[in-house]
């Protein structure tokens, strides 16, 4: 989703066609006046795969959806501060559950129409699942998270500050365990800490969206980039049946149904209240026609969610047993509680090493954008992201700036208690940044992989990851090609580290493409974008 900044305003981003487009617009800017026949729509990426449903709703009611993506936290909190006021017509998260949960971003929902359903539940490779005896039997989250803490098994499963199956999944995990049959709330997320954190322990992979997550396992489970295979992943049912018919995977994923509850997706597609007319009659429309039980069943056979209306049975690739599900919290201060638990206690801590280009073509306001973005993530922006993605407790932070050659590394650990002191050190650090000298990008980024090594020696259990962050070409020292030589004889226990590359100024879009690709990380672009938000948004990916 960009992504879903799951928290608890989560959006997301979607796209559709001629008859259903994508804008190329930061969802904060305006997505088109309005025009009647044209609902504007924030919403969530992996809603893309209903381009081809959208199309033909288009030829069938004349209403044309215009889409612009972001996350469910960034989109709930544009909801909250007014930023939509005006540009959407409407909003399709996911869920609305988070931002029904924040009173500025509830304030603003209208009529809700529930298109489709997908619960988060557990895929695992069918050896994975025949090895631990889960193959055709009923399993409970607590099952699941005893063989978790004991290693059994590993998974991958988004942020869930990102993206919305991942929050879905850490709800999902916590109401199970705390097993009173109503929603968890912010006084019992103490008493499963224990449990998620044995749970958490056997994470292996982390993504900001749904759909990057997918593709780096299957990725990783056919070689093609470095990382460690991993046994399954959390996701939308939806999205592990589509990785099952893509016939990409090298064997297929066995779902895992927990017996003791999921938590849905319900896709609402929901108007908001300061729509005109125009909007209200295309909106009436295109939901009437996008719940015929023609279109119901187009829906699932093109996205593998569930249809919501009677008389369109279940394609046979669904699991057929009846889900029970799982209460879902319902104020902001249960969601605030148990994502501040997930960072601050339960998750693996992270390692980030930045590489930061400070050349003389950073000088003015790039290196203070730079500056400014490295203190948003210490605790300066206030926002409902900035609360989210910043550094957190027991985190290991490295800056590696560099110019005609990379400088002197200076690590930073933030302390589970009292973590602030060390958070004004990393912000007096970025304040003494300043620009100079040549562009040596590739002998800094194989300086980082030698700072990491004994890191990780001393201590691997965490998510650990590169940043490179340049606004130019390399101009010194060895040059892409030597570096893509000497990456398969890096020490072997960082040969899969993963570097998110950060376009910025004038970089090079190819060669930071490249980098990303062979490291099995991903590029972010902030030559339009500011780049403390992009740096907020790699946060999920760590």
């Amino acid at each position: 989703m960009r992504k879903l900044i799951a928290l608890v305003t989560a959006v997301a981003c979607a796209g559709v066609l001629a008859a259903c487009e994508t804008t190329g617009a930061e969802p904060e800017q305006p997505a088109g006046p309005p025009q009647p026949g044209t609902l504007r729509v924030l919403a969530g990426s992996e809603l893309e795969d209903l381009k081809p449903v959208l199309a033909e709703a288009a030829k069938a009611t004349g209403v044309t959806v215009n889409f612009s993506f972001t996350g469910t936290l960034e989109g709930t909190e544009l909801l909250a501060n007014g930023g939509a006021d005006g540009k959407f017509d409407a909003v399709w998260f996911s869920s609305n559950r988070y931002p029904q949960g924040v009173p500025g971003a509830a304030s603003r929902l209208g009529n809700q129409t529930k298109i489709m359903n997908s619960p988060v539940v557990l895929g695992l490779a069918t050896s994975a699942a025949q090895r631990l005896g889960w193959a055709g039997r009923p399993v409970s989250w607590a099952e699941i998270a005893e063989q978790a803490g004991n290693r059994a098994f590993s998974y991958g499963m988004t942020d869930p500050s990102a993206s919305n199956s991942g929050f879905s999944a850490l709800v999902g995990v916590a109401s199970a365990l705390a097993g009173t049959g109503s929603a968890i709330n912010a006084e019992q997320i103490g008493a499963v800490t224990p449990a998620l954190t044995e749970f958490f322990t056997a994470q292996a992979l982390s993504a900001g969206s749904s759909g990057w997550l997918s593709e780096a396992y299957q990725r990783r489970a056919t070689g093609q980039e470095p990382g460690a295979k991993v046994d399954g992943l959390i996701n939308y049912e939806s999205v592990l049946l589509s990785m099952n018919a893509s016939g990409r995977l090298p064997e297929p994923l066995t779902l895992i149904y927990p017996s003791d509850g999921v938590v849905t997706a319900d896709y609402p597609l929901t108007l908001l209240n300061n729509t005109g007319d125009d909007a209200r009659s295309a909106y009436q429309k295109l939901t009437e026609h996008l719940r015929t039980p023609e279109t119901q069943r187009r829906i699932m056979e093109t996205t593998q969610r569930r249809p919501v209306v009677p008389g369109v049975p279940l394609g046979p690739s669904f699991g057929q047993q009846s889900l029970v599900e799982l209460p879902f919290p319902a104020t902001q201060e249960a969601f605030d509680a148990l994502l501040s638990a997930y960072f601050d206690k339960i998750r693996r801590p992270s390692r980030t090493l930045y590489v930061l280009d400070t050349s003389g073509s950073m000088a003015g306001d790039r290196i203070a954008a730079l500056r400014t973005a490295l203190t948003g993530l210490t605790g300066a922006d206030g926002s409902l992201t900035g609360r989210y993605r910043k550094f957190r407790s027991r985190e290991e932070i490295t800056m590696l700036p560099f110019d005609t050659a990379p400088d002197e590394p200076r690590t930073f650990t933030v302390p589970e208690q009292d973590p602030q002191p060390e958070l004004d050190r990393v912000r007096a650090f970025a304040d003494g940044l300043t620009a100079d000298g040549g562009t040596a990008i590739y002998d800094s980024l194989t300086r980082a992989y030698q700072v990491l090594s004994p890191l990780v020696s001393q201590d691997a259990n965490r998510f650990t990851s590169i940043v490179l962050m340049t606004d130019g070409a390399n101009t010194d020292g060895s040059d892409a090609g030597a570096f893509e030589a000497a990456l398969p004889g890096m020490p072997e226990n960082v040969r899969g580290v993963p570097v998110f590359t950060v376009l910025f100024g004038e970089s090079n879009a190819d060669q930071m493409n490249r980098v990303a690709t062979l490291t099995g990380g991903k590029v972010f672009d902030a030559r339009d974008a500011d780049l403390g938000k992009v740096f907020q948004e790699i946060r999920g990916y760590q």
